[in-house]
């Protein structure tokens, strides 16, 4: 289009001929730009992509090794040859490992809320209560020396060492059955 082919005094004419002329004008430098912008948020998407997908493997394995950290917990904690509980600050139990259940004569589950002191024999009351208030008081590691039974159980003595932890202050009560050593 040249210049001079126009009348450039009719404005309707001179408008029509600026608009055509800023329309070639965007095409031509539009096309560059929006497929640079294309190619650069493309480009954008797959980094972001391939990062989600290291962050989702980074996540895979920390699962994978707290799924293995619990299983071991587990298997220490539950079956472990000595009885492990933890006890709220009014005595109740909030849990206990197999061993302890066992030695207590009852289902674990039947114990969880079950005041502990219940199985502690009648003689052996004043030196438990002493123990679990040096427990609570000192927040320091405790032990005793104590016997354990109830009803018609058999009784039998036993170790017990405990501890004052966390937030939520509960006892970490460890019991050894010391019934083998005293005979």
């Amino acid at each position: 289009m040249n210049r001079e082919d126009h009348d450039f005094t009719d404005a309707r004419k001179l408008r029509k001929l600026a608009e055509d002329l800023l329309k070639d004008k965007q095409r031509k430098t539009e096309a560059p730009s929006v497929e640079a912008d294309v190619k650069k948020l493309l480009h954008e998407l797959q980094v972001h992509q391939i990062e989600l997908e290291m962050q989702n493997d980074e996540l895979l394995r920390a699962y994978e090794t707290a799924e293995t950290a619990l299983r071991k917990y587990t298997m220490l904690y539950d079956l472990a040859p000595m009885g492990y509980l933890t006890l709220k600050s009014d005595g109740t139990i909030s849990d206990l490992n197999f061993t302890a259940a066992e030695m207590l004569g009852e289902k674990r589950f039947s114990l969880i809320n079950s005041k502990f002191k219940l199985f502690v024999s009648d003689e052996s009351m004043p030196v438990f209560n002493k123990f679990f208030t040096k427990v609570f008081t000192r927040n320091a590691k405790e032990s005793c020396e104590i016997v354990l039974g109830y009803e018609d159980r058999p009784e039998f003595h036993v170790y017990m060492e405990g501890i004052v932890v966390g937030d939520e202050h509960e006892c970490l009560l460890s019991i050894v059955n010391m019934s083998n050593f005293k005979k």
